[in-house]
């Protein structure tokens, strides 16, 4: 059992992993309190390390969820990444596990077994800031030792809802065996957050190096979803639509 802390554990992953890691001691935080989670706001330094005071590895998924405005992704994402990843290196947190994303690399474009750690390539504000989360995290674990993981995650659901999820969904399950490998993982690390989906072509190579096993495959609700059009950027680029989506989530003139 490891004392952990998870923030942003109200948002919709943080609440899949909190009813799945039953083997460890959970100090659950978020932007807004709720039943069982403190408040916390990852921009706020101090309040940042007395969150991290005792704990054995930390779990950072609290941010901006999609694409906004850049100021906003700047402040939250990276901003409060690096108070993350600098509370840890004073207290001698020796782990942190940085949600990162798929549209890190948004742009890349398909191909079979997309390395893990292919370049960043961002397709939005809000992947520009998992990218400098990514960069973030390489800092602290080359000047400092920290021990740095970051999960390019995919669809994170319950069940996948389109034809792109066939290839790119994470299903809760495997998302807990994903933090489950990471928290035992060593060094500064990018692993694609895929399940076992017979479609996928992100590569598996990451999540194997850390030991994670996924099990399940979005292939069973193909019937329902439909094939996929391959000439489509959703389906042609890592990102999806976001690839091809406004900056900062609306028209900018």
């Amino acid at each position: 059992m490891a004392k952990i802390l998870i923030t942003g554990a109200g948002g919709a992953i943080g609440t899949m992993l909190r009813a799945r890691l039953t083997g460890h001691e959970l100090r659950l935080t978020d932007v807004r309190a709720g039943a069982g989670v403190r408040a916390l706001d990852v921009t706020d330094g101090a309040a940042v390390e007395r969150a991290c005071r005792g704990v054995d590895a930390v779990v950072h998924l609290g941010g901006i969820a999609g694409e906004g405005p850049f100021e906003d992704v700047l402040a939250v994402n990276v901003r409060g990444t690096e108070r993350v990843l600098d509370a840890a290196r004073r207290l001698g947190v020796p782990r942190v596990v940085l949600a990162s994303s798929n549209h890190a690399a948004g742009l890349e474009e398909r191909r079979d077994d997309l390395p893990d750690d292919v370049p960043a390539r961002p397709d939005s504000y809000y992947g520009w800031s998992k990218a400098a989360m990514e960069s973030l995290g390489r800092l602290y674990h080359d000047r400092y030792g920290l021990h740095v993981i970051c999960l390019r995650i995919g669809a994170c659901k319950e069940t996948p809802a389109d034809a792109r999820d066939l290839s790119v969904w994470l299903s809760p399950d495997d998302a807990a065996r994903l933090v489950e490998a990471a928290l035992t993982a060593t060094g500064w690390r990018l692993v694609w957050g895929v399940s076992a989906n017979t479609r996928r072509w992100w590569s598996a190579a990451g999540g194997r190096a850390i030991g994670y096993e996924p099990r399940d495959d979005a292939e069973k609700w193909a019937a329902r979803l439909g094939e996929p059009d391959l000439t489509l950027p959703e389906h042609r680029l890592v990102g999806g639509t976001m690839a091809t989506s406004p900056l900062g989530g609306a028209e900018r003139g």
